[in-house]
């Protein structure tokens, strides 16, 4: 049987983010269970102007929504920067509002922050307002995170640990049952 597969957003564009060693030790709790695969250009797409969601969009914005057509699931760990969403984050979402990548898509979203709070709040909102599969169930905040996940790719806080492996099951439930 083929594990499903998962495209990881890291929303924070620095690669040796707390969320990039998150979804790191995800990858390797679910290694039997799910493929997952880490999109790591949102600094790269360009700014998101409907008058360039023609035809002829960028070849990145095309990659990109194509990686997210093809993946049975949607992962996002992400930090809150200024009480908000990280805007690289945001504007590569926008680029998926036209052509519905995230519609029905099982969607999981991990804000891994100091706080988190208002960040998360907020792109709930928008990940509800495009429709992304139970995302209401799927969703975690974890504060204080750079004293819960170690530069070592590890969770250290075992009730933190509990929660994500908890959310995982939820999550490979769900798209195994889309």
């Amino acid at each position: 049987m083929t594990r499903p597969t998962v495209v990881a957003i890291p929303g924070s564009t620095r690669q040796k983010s707390v969320n990039h060693s998150l979804i790191k030790a995800i990858t390797e709790l679910t290694a039997q269970r799910l493929e997952i695969t880490v999109y790591d250009g949102l600094g790269r797409l360009p700014q998101f102007n409907p008058d360039d969601d023609q035809e002829n969009v960028a070849a990145n914005v095309s990659d990109f929504r194509q990686l997210l057509r093809e993946a049975d699931g949607i992962l996002i760990c992400t930090p809150e920067y200024a009480r908000g969403v990280p805007g690289t984050l945001k504007n590569a979402i926008d680029w998926t509002i036209s052509s519905g990548e995230f519609p029905h898509k099982p969607t999981l979203l991990i804000t891994a922050s100091t706080d988190g709070t208002f960040g998360h709040r907020a792109l709930m909102e928008t990940l509800k307002a495009i429709e992304a599969k139970n995302i209401d169930n799927l969703q975690l905040v974890i504060q204080h995170a750079k004293t819960k996940i170690s530069n070592e790719n590890r969770i250290t806080d075992e009730s933190t640990r509990h929660a994500v492996e908890e959310l995982l099951d939820r999550f490979v439930w769900t798209i195994q049952n889309s």
